[in-house]
């Protein structure tokens, strides 16, 4: 586990900003050294947390009624083992950076005294196919077919300008380690990143965007976001990896968040194939559908 996630696990009604800045300053040591945020720890380290006050936690109370509404209006499909959901942009997998709630947590409330757990992640203006777990049992058989390398997760994206580079498999290794104005920003990072691999694929072109498919077979934090600023073509209204001006330009356009739906997963589960899918959000039908006919 990287010490960053070992630390926040521990103190978890501590400020994110807060264990970051007991790292940087080297009040944190692993066998007695300064150690980085993406250190990994393995069995029998020696870790040295200097006295950390952790408020309590609040109870955050009911979550409202439209929120609860919004999160049971979003599943597609449920069985005795998982729920899908085709999350919309603007609401978080779960609580925290301020958030009361999140899609899981509305999910517990809802349904007090049963199991929910979410499978993987998407960022709160990705919309799109999101699994949650109903037993453990589950959650370990999911995450399993996730992380085995047959598995794919298929997405559809806007990216600025005309894609020139046609079908091409993006091989870029990735680091979280970068902080940026106060903010940890991912990075290609050839040296000491995690192997990371996106395909895209040119499914529209229109006059100063181009509509993509892509496929990836790794899980990174913003993996797609990057591979596309890396390629020179950012998603549209990406206000981390793209330029401001675009972001806002789009948002004139009626382009309120990032152009990223996740379609589908694919992946092997309980002896056999499933595809899970997500269709395709009202908000980015309608601006695929005003810049077809523009």
């Amino acid at each position: 586990m990287r010490l960053d996630n070992f630390l926040l696990r521990e103190f978890k009604n501590v400020p994110k900003s807060r264990v970051y800045k007991i790292i940087r300053s080297g009040e944190v040591r692993v066998n007695k050294g300064r150690a980085r945020p993406g250190t990994r720890l393995v069995e029998a380290d020696d870790v040295r947390i200097p006295p950390v006050h952790q408020a309590p936690k609040a109870d955050p109370g009911r979550p409202p009624d439209a929120l609860m509404d919004k999160v049971n209006a979003a599943v597609v499909a449920e069985t005795a083992d998982y729920l899908v959901f085709a999350k919309p942009a603007g609401l978080a997998v779960h609580a925290g950076s301020g958030l009361r709630f999140g899609l899981i947590e509305v999910l517990r409330a809802a349904r007090p005294g049963q199991y929910f757990e979410l499978v993987h992640r998407l960022d709160r203006q990705t919309s799109g196919c999101l699994l949650v777990a109903r037993s453990r049992a589950a959650l370990d058989d999911l995450r399993a077919g996730l992380n085995d390398a047959s598995a794919t997760k298929r997405y559809i994206a806007l990216v600025e300008g005309r894609w020139p580079h046609g079908t091409i498999e993006v091989d870029a290794p990735l680091s979280r380690d970068v902080e940026r104005a106060g903010e940890r920003v991912v990075t290609v990072d050839h040296d000491g990143g995690r192997a990371s691999l996106s395909r895209f694929a040119p499914a529209e072109f229109y006059a100063d965007a181009t509509r993509m498919d892509v496929e990836i077979r790794t899980g990174r934090t913003h993996q797609i976001r990057v591979h596309a600023a890396h390629c020179g073509h950012p998603v549209a209204a990406d206000d981390k990896y793209g330029p401001n001006a675009r972001t806002s330009r789009w948002r004139d356009r009626g382009l309120a968040r990032l152009a990223l739906h996740a379609a589908s997963v694919r992946l092997h589960f309980d002896g056999r194939p499933h595809v899970f899918e997500a269709p395709l959000a009202p908000d980015l039908a309608a601006v695929f559908d005003r810049l077809g006919r523009a």
